[in-house]
């Protein structure tokens, strides 16, 4: 009779790396498919919102109505003048986007600040919380930025750098204020955040109205421009601020895959009880992480003060922090879906300027389809739905030919 077989005789195999890389390229791609037909759907839908704008559509298929004996020669019109106003409209985004050197750079301008601002609140969402104050943390960290650029005069690099500095300084403390009371009062983010926007808000407007913060000879609430030294040099008539945003994707990315706080962020976000039994401090993470979600709005707010409007106003920011939580739940919460969310969002913003004054179409319509794009991410039950029933009468089809 031979010896029973022990349990400790069983060898574990370690996972081929490729096989990891597979598996991981597999748990992804339902999550892609889903946010490119969300994509597609919401240009679907601007589509039809194109058509019943335009007006030349319209009034052939007002004659549809009104002429039945004439239907086929009405809705020829009415399909030739839709196509034309779909094709005029999108082709203008395109062309206002990407479709020369400068619309190129208009669109990776407009894209730096929300990819950083986006990479804060996806920082934040990673580790649990649901921050909504990157609009008040970027307001204060381009009042810090604009202070710094035109009262100092120092060396082109220093001035930059103690610049950024205090951008990154003044988000990352208006950030790690949400993380303390969350840490040591339960407050709850959301609710901080959305008072903290309203009190940066009067924070710029209260210094602006400062004799040291206005600009010489001018009533407006604005600041004297930023030195020439504390601005981001230029390369082709794109500023180098832009090389910021690809490295703070890069370091998140670091960060939550590589370092220990970015595990720490990532275990706490999905429980905190567990990651509290384990020994971690859930309330360091807290706090770490909305100041260096504090500190990527900051960095956002270098893009526009440093590198674009090089002066600071109420509304210097215009809505990148808030655009920034649709560019995170747009990228999944992820560095590389940020960057292309970012991305997407900068050359419809950029792209929408050239649809209003070449087809004529409403800016409205690109915010229009911006949300258009998160509710249809927001609701992947209902786009996997559409997909499967695409697929299933494909498959039908195909059976019913046999």
């Amino acid at each position: 009779m031979s010896a029973p077989l022990s349990p400790q005789t069983e060898t574990v195999t370690p996972e081929p790396a490729g096989a990891r890389s597979s598996r991981d390229l597999t748990r992804w791609l339902p999550t892609v498919r889903d946010t490119l037909v969300a994509i597609v759907l919401a240009f679907a839908v601007g589509a039809l919102l194109i058509i019943v704008s335009d007006e030349e559509s319209l009034e052939a298929l007002g004659n549809i109505i009104d002429h039945p004996g004439s239907f086929l020669v009405y809705l020829g019109d009415f399909v030739r003048h839709s196509a034309s106003a779909v094709f005029d409209g999108y082709s203008a985004l395109v062309l206002g986007s990407v479709g020369s050197a400068s619309s190129l750079e208009r669109t990776l301008e407009r894209s730096a600040p929300l990819i950083c601002a986006g990479l804060g609140v996806a920082l934040a969402f990673r580790a649990g919380m649901f921050n909504i104050g990157a609009q008040g943390q970027a307001l204060v960290a381009a009042l810090a930025a604009g202070y710094v650029g035109f009262t100092f005069d120092l060396p082109f690099l220093v001035h930059l750098c103690a610049a950024v500095a205090a951008a990154l300084l003044a988000g990352g403390l208006w950030g790690g204020v949400v993380g303390l009371l969350k840490a040591r009062t339960g407050a709850h983010e959301v609710i901080t955040t959305i008072m903290l926007n309203q009190v940066a808000r009067f924070v710029v407007l209260f210094f602006l109205a400062k004799e040291a913060f206005q600009r010489p000879g001018s009533n407006n609430l604005e600041t004297p421009v930023v030195a020439e030294s504390a601005r981001f040099p230029q390369v082709f008539g794109l500023h180098l601020g832009i090389v910021l945003a690809v490295l703070a994707a890069v370091g998140v990315w670091w960060l939550l895959e590589r370092s220990r706080l970015g595990f720490e962020m990532r275990a706490v976000g999905s429980n905190p009880e567990a990651a509290r039994t384990a020994g971690m401090s859930v309330a360091k993470v807290y706090v770490a992480a909305m100041a260096l979600a504090g500190m990527l709005s900051g960095l956002a707010a270098c893009m526009t003060v440093l590198g674009l409007s090089q002066s600071v106003t109420e509304n210097v920011m215009g809505s990148v922090g808030f655009d920034a939580i649709t560019v995170a739940l747009l990228g999944r919460a992820t560095p590389l879906g940020t960057v292309l969310a970012g991305l997407l969002f900068g050359a419809l913003s950029a792209g929408g300027v050239r649809m209003q004054t070449s087809a004529g179409i409403p800016p409205d319509l690109i915010q229009v389809v911006q949300a258009l794009i998160v509710l249809f991410v927001a609701a992947p039950a209902l786009v996997r739905g559409l997909t499967r029933v695409r697929r299933r009468t494909t498959t039908e089809t195909k059976e019913a030919g046999a």
